[in-house]
């Protein structure tokens, strides 16, 4: 069905010229632009506005949730047919011929379908985004190789993890492949890594950068994973260790200052790692820096990604760098596996020229989001919040609260409705390394808290957007 959408007097007998030229399934409707065109869009296969293309893009940018999905729009004025957003062009040059019109057309995919992923995974890539985005966006087949278990956002049905003939692969990993990637290959580097360095007093920026340069050459590890560095405060002067991490962001963060983290030699005394040293205690307060650093401020970075790990006992995981090695003990205790764990050590310590560097992982967990809805109306809604819920790849709610929110779901997402127990479905959901998205109308407030209590362990980063209060 397509709408046209007039204003004026003049619009409406223009709107319904068209209308009879267009066929049956052009229809006029009535009253203000704006609540017509909410109340209308999901119906709706193409959409004709007669509004200056800014008012068109502000009226519509809120309801947009999948190209593959929303309407097309077409915005029409004195002189112009313009594209708005979707597949519009021959409508714009069908509308352009029937009213004598210029045609302003685009071509190509309006948003690329990878820019959510890398977006939520906080990642850069290798590879051509825009043309395996353009094969997502045709329907190709894809194949989706996630060996960690990165949470991935809601994806088009042609993104699978089980593909036999794909035309093209995504590989998501902070690891180099064993080969090089081919050339329909696109590989995805999540920013996990946290370096920890500890060294002698004088260390050079060479000696710093070299050893390090061997987590690459010789671990695998992308230099491009890197989100932090860490280290003990009595190295906070250390020239060497500034200059190098300074060098080391320079060339291998795309956007951002790669930040060098500083702990007391107490408070790294208290993280049990699998390499301690009674020389080290002896000479710093710690039997360990760099272990120490990279596991402390992973666990650091793992709090700042969700709040699910707020005032609970953070015990990282301590693990050798082969991904099938076997459990780590410290004082009886295995240290490997466990609900409560948001970080482990991929690379021990290694040490050359008076420099020590080992490396800790943020590990991938799913994310429980609380999304308050406020009253209820699109309006009154937060932007953070729609961006969560057009990203979501499982939401949960009342069926009532689910309505309010159909417009913004993804295609590629599913939805659970339940009026009881809602936060233990959520939580689950999350368990199993999904985005999940839990709403309800008010604050959230206490829905957040149940959910607090369902997901009962750092397994799961949780958050709330709150709503405003009705």
């Amino acid at each position: 069905m397509l709408g046209l959408f007039p204003r004026t007097p003049q619009e409406q007998r223009t709107a319904a010229d068209l209308a009879a030229r267009l066929g049956p399934d052009a229809v006029l409707v009535d009253g203000s632009t704006g609540p017509a065109l909410r109340r209308n869009w999901s119906s709706l296969d193409a959409v004709v506005l007669f509004l200056p293309v800014g008012a068109a893009v502000r009226s519509v940018a809120p309801l947009l949730r999948d190209e593959a999905s929303d309407p097309d729009v077409v915005c029409v004025d004195e002189r112009f047919a313009v594209t708005v957003s979707g597949g519009s062009r021959a409508l714009a040059e069908r509308i352009s011929e029937m009213l004598g019109l210029v045609p302003v057309v685009t071509a190509g995919a309006a948003v690329d379908p990878l820019d959510e992923v890398l977006d939520s995974l906080d990642a850069t890539a290798d590879g051509s985004l825009a043309e395996c985005g353009a094969a997502i966006a045709g329907g190709a087949p894809v194949l989706l190789r996630n060996p960690r278990g990165f949470p991935m956002p809601a994806l088009p049905s042609n993104v699978s993890t089980d593909c036999d003939e794909p035309l093209w692969t995504i590989v998501v990993d902070d690891r180099r492949p064993g080969a090089e990637p081919g050339e329909h290959e696109v590989r995805i580097l999540p920013r996990t890594l946290v370096v920890g360095i500890g060294s002698v007093r004088g260390v050079s920026r060479t000696a710093v950068t070299g050893l390090i340069a061997k987590l690459d050459r010789e671990h695998g590890l992308d230099p491009r994973a890197v989100r932090a560095f860490a280290t003990a405060e009595a190295k906070a002067d250390e020239s060497g260790i500034l200059e190098a991490v300074q060098d080391l962001g320079f060339w291998h963060a795309t956007d951002v200052e790669l930040p060098l983290r500083l702990y007391p030699a107490d408070e790294l005394a208290g993280v049990p790692v699998p390499n301690p040293s009674s020389a080290v205690l002896a000479e710093s307060g710690t039997p360990s820096v760099a272990e120490a650093a990279a596991l402390r401020a992973a666990e650091d970075a793992a709090v700042g990604d969700g709040d699910a790990a707020s005032g609970a006992d953070l015990t990282a995981v301590v693990q050798e760098a082969a991904p099938d090695s076997e459990p780590v003990v410290s004082n009886g205790r295995d240290l490997s596996t466990g609900p409560g764990e948001v970080a482990e050590l991929v690379v021990p310590k290694i040490s050359d020229g008076g420099v020590t560097v080992a490396v800790a992982r943020v590990r991938p967990r799913g994310r429980l989001t609380v999304i308050g809805l406020g009253p209820g109306p699109a309006d009154l809604r937060t932007p953070r919040a729609e961006t969560e819920l057009r990203r979501a790849a499982a939401i949960v709610g009342r069926a009532e609260d689910l309505d309010l929110v159909g417009d913004l779901v993804h295609p590629g997402a599913v939805t659970h409705a339940a009026d009881s127990g809602c936060a233990a479905t959520a939580a689950a959901l999350a368990r199993e390394g999904r985005l999940v998205a839990l709403v309800t109308t008010g604050d959230g407030l206490p829905l957040h808290t149940a959910a607090r209590a369902a997901a009962g362990s750092n397994s799961v980063q949780l958050q709330l957007i709150p709503g405003v209060r009705a």
